[in-house]
């Protein structure tokens, strides 16, 4: 392993150009392959993370995903939240050197809209009605119906603004070319598991970056992303498998960072199907497990019990209260529901270690309560065949699913429409649960229809309540953002929704 290691140390020094100016140069390990470089056009973290490096949105978040103004200098927004005019930050130019100006903002978010595209991200933006150049500094967005949450649905990576040089030069192909404003410039792609960026010297912000360059690597095994920390061939590892944070924690020169999250880890129980469409059997469920021991055994202690559908951390958060662990009530709430004896279902999940001891530790729990329940990990593509593709909600086989969510526009809208709303079956959004409640769907609506902080908020505490009451979902955690890096390595953040920022990241 060691040798392997100081191969792909070696390219990295000669892909940036010899061992002085490599000493600059970031190497981040994580544990999935980047799968592509158009904002617009991905779901996953890892890959939005290394988009981050590049491109830069009308707004943005901190790294405790406090939402503030980027390319954007500020935002009017008319009281029935259907009209947004963004003033844009002047003097700003892509890294082909083509000027940011609104007709740059226009030609992103028409091509992010137009369905000939299919762009993964394109739902995100589907109220999005019109683009209009008010002048070369000044856009206005004109939605088909009110959405309170489009601010913050610009602070979302995905919603990041393209060169339109790049996008009338590329077309498709920008996956692969990509050219933002970001402090970094992509640089090259020599295997699928590295990805390298180096400086942006024509970047907006004075002193920035500080480093050379950022590199990624795909380095799925958990002890060989350790193995590059202590060898200093990287600086940063992420995810730290929570078993080995006492042992990282006991290396001199290395930091074990704990970071609250905005990720919900539940289990979404199909209300269309027996027994499940009853809700004393969905309550129950949440009484049968234990979350305080789920936290020790399954998360190391680096979690915090969900009180709430929404984390805490996210931007609309109110605390519900809790499901006790309390067995003999799941029984007794099981029995007045026609199940004495329980009943058989199967819980299907991910495939990766940490999920199958999660599935595992809740097969347990709830066989105390007469629940015989058989676990099932899936591949990304079974699930892709199984869960997300289905069109029918009578067609959905899914019985309980073992999943988490983070709402990357840091707002409650994207941690509870996507998942529970009614018009969010699949294939169109991710409500797995096919819970379908007129009084939530009005909630969401309500937060919809204005932009008015304080409105929002009560629609949203509204739904949080009324969902907590009809727990389509057992309840789970929140789970910490843990992370370990060399003590020589500051500003580099993985934020509460496990994307990582990078653009003050400096060494010593």
């Amino acid at each position: 392993m060691k040798h392997l290691l100081a191969s792909a140390s070696l390219a990295a020094l000669l892909c940036f150009g010899g061992a002085a100016h490599a000493q600059k140069v970031v190497t981040i390990g994580l544990d999935a392959n980047v799968v592509g470089l158009d904002p617009g056009d991905l779901n996953d973290n890892l890959s939005l993370s290394a988009t981050r490096t590049m491109y830069q949105g009308l707004f943005g978040f901190d790294k405790e995903m406090k939402i503030h103004p980027v390319l954007a200098t500020g935002v009017d927004a008319s009281e029935d939240a259907t009209e947004f005019t963004f003033h844009l930050r002047d003097g700003v130019k892509f890294q082909d050197g083509t000027p940011f100006d609104a007709n740059a903002v226009k030609a992103t978010f028409e091509r992010l809209v137009n369905p000939a595209n299919h762009l993964k991200r394109g739902s995100l933006f589907a109220p999005l009605k019109t683009v209009e150049v008010v002048d070369p500094m000044t856009v206005k967005m004109t939605l088909s119906a009110p959405f309170g949450a489009w601010v913050n649905t610009m602070a979302h990576p995905a919603a990041a603004i393209l060169s339109p040089a790049a996008i009338q030069k590329y077309g498709a192909d920008i996956n692969r070319h990509p050219v933002g404003t970001g402090p970094y410039m992509f640089k090259s792609w020599p295997s699928p598991d590295t990805v390298n960026f180096e400086k942006n010297p024509n970047y907006w912000k004075p002193g920035l970056p500080k480093v050379a360059g950022i590199s990624i690597r795909s380095v799925p095994e958990s002890g060989s992303r350790i193995a590059m920390l202590q060898t200093n061939e990287a600086q940063l590892a992420f995810p730290l498998p929570v078993e080995l944070a006492a042992a990282m924690q006991r290396n001199p020169n290395l930091s074990v960072v704990d970071a609250k999250s905005i990720y919900a880890q539940y289990v979404a129980l199909n209300t269309m199907r027996k027994p499940f469409s009853d809700p004393r059997v969905r309550q129950a469920l949440n009484y049968a497990v234990d979350k305080q021991a789920m936290i020790k055994v399954v998360f190391n202690g680096f979690a915090q019990p969900l009180d709430s559908p929404l984390p805490p951390l996210l931007n609309g958060y109110t605390k519900e209260g809790s499901y006790p662990y309390d067995p003999a009530k799941a029984k007794r709430m099981l029995a007045e529901a026609g199940y004495p004896n329980g009943f058989e279902s199967t819980l299907w999940g991910g495939n990766s270690t940490a999920t199958q001891r999660a599935m595992q530790f809740l097969q347990q729990q709830f066989a105390a309560v007469g629940l015989k329940v058989q676990v099932e990990p899936l591949e990304s593509g079974v699930a892709e065949a199984k869960i997300w593709s289905v069109q029918k909600p009578e067609d959905a086989t899914t019985l309980m699913q073992y999943v988490g969510w983070s709402a990357s526009t840091g707002d409650a809208d994207w941690g509870l429409r996507p998942l529970l709303d009614s018009h969010s079956f699949p294939p169109k959004l991710f409500n797995t649960a096919y819970f379908s409640d007129p009084a939530f769907d009005k909630d969401i609506s309500d937060g919809l229809a204005t932009a008015d902080p304080s409105k929002r908020q009560t629609a949203y505490a509204a739904a949080q309540a009324e969902a907590w009451q009809q727990a389509p979902w057992v309840f789970l955690v929140s789970p910490d953002n843990v992370w370990v890096q060399t003590k020589t390595l500051s500003g580099i953040y993985v934020m509460p929704d496990g994307q990582i920022l990078t653009e003050d990241a400096e060494l010593r």
